[in-house]
């Protein structure tokens, strides 16, 4: 259990920025269960099925109850219907129809003060897809190039993200593209499959792109999670292709404005 704690701990700082990927967090946790070659223990279970990562604004040790119901959970991250709209007007027919939501708020149950997000880019955020009676999720963040250097501690970062380092999860059918602007485009499949964990993701499409000042416009493109505070079950599809997901990503009406 502390070594679930210390991981989800550590993420702390960039708990509140749109790009969190709690997956990563559940990844780790996995590994260090599997390095030490002990079964999980009970109260880790119990911890980690109550959704128990951090929320900004959260202190340690007030976490809210878990709620059972589905949809009792409040979804709405700010209200914000008219960004949902503008997403909306760069996907093409037939994706479903797209409301802004927390996930902060959907599995943690935090107040919409306590998830509250500074985004960067115009349209940063977390939508919920609604389609054929399931919900997955789109992820966007912009980071910039400060951002970026203290995400990695100020020093050198990987120039090809389809290189994958020790301890990292695989990225299935990684495909790296040098576009002629200068930047780079990198999108991967992620089965999602860490092992025990709350939520339980399924399987997602993933798209980086590497700005030129060193920034980063990072988008998910996931079927969604399972879990008692599930908007819905999983999307049999994410709810972009990969070639849709490469027009969504290379729209610049997802950086700030110069």
């Amino acid at each position: 259990m502390n070594d679930v704690r210390e991981l989800l701990g550590r993420a702390a700082e960039d708990a509140g920025q749109p790009v969190i990927s709690t997956e990563v967090i559940y990844a780790r946790a996995a590994r260090v269960r599997r390095r030490r070659r002990v079964a999980v223990s009970a109260a880790a279970v119990c911890a980690v099925a109550a959704g128990a990562f951090v929320v900004p604004g959260l202190p340690a040790g007030q976490e809210q109850a878990p709620r059972t119901s589905s949809v009792a959970a409040p979804a709405e991250a700010t209200g914000n219907s008219e960004r949902a709209r503008e997403l909306t007007e760069l996907l093409p027919d037939g994706v479903g129809s797209v409301e802004q939501v927390s996930l902060a708020v959907v599995i943690k149950h935090a107040t919409p003060e306590q998830a509250e997000e500074h985004p960067v880019g115009p349209l940063d955020g977390q939508y919920a897809v609604r389609r054929d009676g399931g919900v997955g999720y789109l992820v966007v963040g912009v980071m910039d190039a400060k951002m970026m250097r203290k995400k990695f501690g100020g020093g050198p970062q990987e120039a090809n993200l389809c290189k994958v380092m020790v301890g990292e999860p695989h990225r299935t059918d990684c495909v790296r593209e040098e576009l002629p602007d200068g930047r780079v485009l990198t999108t991967w499949s992620d089965s999602m499959d860490y092992g025990d964990g709350t939520p339980q993701w399924g399987p997602e499409l993933v798209a980086r792109l590497t700005l030129k000042d060193g920034g980063q416009l990072a988008v998910r493109d996931s079927t969604g999670f399972e879990a008692d505070s599930a908007l819905g079950p999983l999307l049999r599809t994410a709810p972009l292709t990969r070639a849709q997901l490469r027009t969504l990503v290379l729209s610049p009406e997802l950086l700030p404005a110069k």
